[in-house]
């Protein structure tokens, strides 16, 4: 299996609507899952003049699944599950 790939976007909207507290997403990660999960943050994702505001913070999920109003929970709920619940 290929990694998990999460971007976070941390353009102003995001950042400031809740993308700050996905910033430490690496440390609350179970350490069975490190290997195979990539966290990068991204300046923009661009989300917001395409869907709007009200969905921030974006995420990007292996390149195709975007997640709106991200949260650390919600996020690595979804991680699990792309994992087969792996932990």
């Amino acid at each position: 299996m290929e990694k998990v790939k999460v971007e976070i976007c941390c353009g102003t909207a995001c950042y400031l609507l809740g993308a700050a507290n996905m910033m430490n997403l690496e440390d609350q990660i179970p350490a069975e899952w490190r290997d195979k999960v990539e966290v990068e943050a991204r300046t923009c994702l661009e989300l917001c003049e395409k869907e709007n505001l009200g969905g921030a913070p974006y995420v990007r999920i292996n390149d195709t699944e975007i997640m709106a109003q991200a949260t650390p929970e919600k996020l690595l709920t979804r991680i699990g599950e792309l994992l087969g619940g792996a932990a």
